[in-house]
């Protein structure tokens, strides 16, 4: 049953808060949770929620990739705000509305403005309250399509596996810059004392986005004490618009990264998607030989960047990177 509460109930130190769990999340997670205790977690706010928007992209991918709709079963949206709950009711099983007091994540965040890092902070810590109550996740943002079942091509030995904007052909270089829109973690003592470090480390390099901190924790002395088996997942396998997997018969999953703006974000999505149902349609001893590039990025480019002095939308329908 799809469920409400407030941040405020969540034990979120950016937020005072009592330290207690709603037995609703844990409803939730318990109803969504594969055998092994795994679950699907994706954020979702208004302006992502919108009628033809990043949400039905992603379902779609869902739909008609290979070994991935009875994922859905496992997924839960995340809702970060009532008009997102609601149109997650409309759409989907497993909905949760984790609603900040004082805070309105329906705006664009620009990239690295304060509302922005506030969200992409406050998911960090969320994520660790996922580990904390016992739950392996793969978190996926819900402009990452889902296009083959990325489970086989995960580490059976790794505590954290990341997906990367660049990958330097080597799954332990730490110099492989991670993203950190999708993330496979297995919930123990090594994840959970991680995550605590990374939330915590929003102080000690204050205004940083957290995967900047990330990419600077990953070397501190702190990770490697903690003992935490990180991996970085091959762009072969976990693609984007950064470096997009080039073999259609390998992808697992392609996000729309290096891209800021609903409009170039949803017309290039669009455009990967009619990309795959071409491939899907083909016989398959032609798929085997099929070797043409993506389509995109068009509109999408890293020129498109709002700087983090940019001011702040009121629009909804902007959308966050």
């Amino acid at each position: 049953m799809p469920c409400a509460f407030s941040l405020a109930s969540l034990r979120l130190p950016l937020f005072s808060s009592p330290p207690t769990i709603p037995p609703s999340l844990q409803k939730v997670l318990k109803d969504a949770a594969m055998e092994d205790g795994t679950v699907i977690l994706t954020t979702l706010n208004e302006a992502w929620a919108a009628p033809n928007s990043i949400i039905d992209l992603f379902l779609e991918s869902f739909k008609i990739g290979v070994g991935t709709h009875r994922l859905l079963n496992h997924l839960v949206i995340i809702a970060l705000d009532q008009k997102a709950f609601q149109r997650c009711l409309e759409l989907h099983t497993h909905c949760f509305a984790l609603i900040t007091q004082g805070v309105d994540f329906r705006r664009e965040a620009y990239f690295m403005t304060p509302h922005y890092l506030k969200m992409m902070w406050a998911r960090i810590d969320f994520l660790r309250s996922v580990l904390e109550m016992g739950y392996n996740f793969v978190f996926t943002d819900a402009d990452v399509m889902w296009f083959r079942d990325p489970f086989p091509q995960f580490y059976m030995d790794a505590d954290f596996q990341i997906a990367c904007d660049h990958f330097l052909g080597n799954s332990d270089d730490l110099e492989n810059r991670p993203n950190g829109g999708f993330n496979y973690v297995k919930s123990n003592n090594r994840s959970i004392e991680f995550y605590k470090f990374w939330y915590s480390s929003r102080e000690t390099y204050p205004g940083f986005h957290d995967q900047d901190v990330l990419n600077i924790i990953k070397f501190h002395p702190s990770t490697f004490t903690i003992g935490l088996r990180m991996k970085f997942l091959d762009t072969a396998y976990f693609g984007g618009f950064c470096e997009p997997s080039k073999d259609f018969n390998q992808v697992c999953t392609m996000h729309a990264n290096c891209c800021y703006g609903l409009d170039s974000k949803l017309h290039d999505l669009r455009i990967m998607l009619q990309n795959w149902k071409q491939f899907m349609s083909l016989r398959p001893n032609l798929k085997k030989y099929f070797i043409l590039p993506w389509g995109v990025p068009q509109n999408c480019s890293l020129d498109s960047l709002r700087h983090y002095d940019a001011p702040e939308s009121n629009n909804p329908h902007d959308l966050q990177d």
